[in-house]
């Protein structure tokens, strides 16, 4: 955890911004996979994490706001417990390191609450997400599971998000150890991955690295010549020469924040000069998404960008023509461009998604477009300094969207169909990156993974 200035200050800050009531912080508990004893890996509740940095399972916290009171509620390990757990440190010691002074058994909590609500006292809560806590919601506040998530407090979002969104120095130092084996992670990939291999077996070799470093990945593993389909996460295919894979993956620091990288990977060692016109496409938009970061610019001005180099990219390989400026405002792009450039990233990979993407990446001002592809863009709001996106654009040839717009003969003004048609096995290709947003411009996070056609020619070869 961080020393325990950084979790008083946090709280302090949110005590200020909520101004008055009572905050409950539900921790998340363990979640058995097949039965109680058998549970999945732990993890924390991200916002639980943020202000109170205790990794344990069990655990509720409630800030009455009018008197600046924190208690975490939760219980002590038992002598039978030992037998199975071996000693471990009380409630009250694990609170001092985290600077809260006031704990409890988690039988009470329920009877602090009632009071709060007996008083007409404002009860805030975030979104949850988790089953269990929806249904301690019902039991300790009376709010029934369908209206668990629209009764979340909004001034307590709004407060949790503006926090952070902002990353300090600290946490930017724990990206950046994620970072360290993301970098082990695709070179690993890149050199391994070869023509008669299940992508399952490189998966595996990359589970390796990142288990011996004591990390865990930040998201299952996307590693698939079905570049294609966005988010795949089958692993079963056999990679052939002249295939391309996409590999995007993360890991989680200590801490639990997070990196969020995509390579794509000649399989083979080498790119079809097919495949490296697209690829020089979608390196191009990374590098000019990259360079357009910088405190100020909204981030959908930069997404902007991006479709409209995909535009220019694929109609001087043949695939696009007309205007292009027509091109893009009748969602052209969208085609071979359907998500959005990118997204926050902390100690969540898409942050703090749980709290509400328009409360994230959006304002009263700027709204989310319902637009096929425009729909996906997590964010779009100003860049501020201490802001960390991913910029990953890519360009993906997906059969069945292609029949679809071409029997509708959507934008056929603007698609040359008949040139497309031939590209319907071509896959997807992807590029990622991690940025920060500084004071003046922005910084490239991580040791740089090799990403031009020479360079990942060489590592794939």
């Amino acid at each position: 955890m961080f020393p325990a200035d950084t979790y008083i200050k946090r709280r302090k800050r949110l005590i200020d911004d909520v101004k008055s009531g009572v905050i409950l912080f539900l921790g998340n508990d363990e979640s058995p996979m097949n039965y109680p004893a058998n549970p999945y890996h732990f993890r924390q509740d991200s916002s639980f994490s943020y202000f109170f940095g205790l990794d344990l399972p069990g655990l509720a916290a409630v800030i009455d706001v009018d008197q600046a009171r924190i208690t975490v509620f939760g219980d002590d390990v038992t002598v039978e417990d030992i037998v199975w757990t071996g000693p471990l440190p009380t409630l009250r010691e694990n609170c001092r390191k985290i600077g809260v002074e006031n704990t409890a058994p988690s039988a009470q909590l329920e009877n602090i609450l009632k009071s709060a609500v007996r008083n007409n006292r404002k009860i805030h809560f975030l979104p949850p997400y988790r089953p269990e806590n929806i249904l301690k919601l019902q039991r300790l506040l009376g709010v029934q599971p369908d209206q668990a998530k629209s009764r979340a407090s909004v001034p307590l979002i709004k407060a949790v998000v503006a926090q952070r969104s902002i990353k300090s120095a600290r946490e930017v130092e724990q990206i950046e150890t994620a970072l360290e084996v993301s970098y082990l992670t695709h070179t690993y990939a890149f050199k391994n991955a070869k023509p008669g291999m299940y992508e399952w077996e490189i998966v595996g070799g990359m589970d390796d690295i990142v288990h011996s470093r004591g990390m865990t990945a930040s998201f299952p593993i996307i590693f698939t010549i079905k570049g294609q389909t966005l988010h795949n996460h089958y692993h079963g295919n056999i990679m052939q020469a002249g295939n391309i894979a996409i590999n995007d993956s993360g890991i989680e620091s200590p801490l639990h924040y997070a990196s969020d990288i995509t390579r794509t990977i000649p399989i083979g060692g080498k790119f079809t000069d097919r495949q490296k016109e697209i690829y020089r496409i979608v390196l191009d938009c990374n590098t000019k998404a990259i360079d357009a970061c910088k405190p100020g610019i909204e981030f959908r001005a930069v997404h902007a960008l991006v479709a409209r180099t995909v535009l220019a990219g694929l109609k001087d390989v043949g695939l696009v023509q007309g205007d292009l400026e027509e091109a893009f405002h009748a969602h052209a792009h969208t085609l071979f461009f359907p998500h959005g450039l990118g997204h926050m990233l902390g100690l969540d990979v898409h942050d703090m998604e749980d709290l509400g993407e328009d409360y994230v990446g959006y304002t009263d001002a700027i709204k989310r477009r319902p637009e096929f592809g425009w729909a996906y863009l997590r964010l779009a709001k100003a860049l501020e300094p201490g802001h960390i996106v991913t910029i990953e654009p890519g360009i993906y040839f997906i059969p069945e969207l292609i029949d679809r717009w071409h029997a509708d003969k959507k934008c056929e003004s603007f698609i040359n169909y008949q040139k497309l048609l031939a590209y319907k096995d071509f896959g997807g290709i992807r590029i990622e990156d991690d940025v920060l947003v500084t004071e003046d411009g922005r910084r490239l996070l991580g040791q740089p993974i090799p990403k031009t056609i020479e360079d990942v020619q060489n590592l794939s070869s």
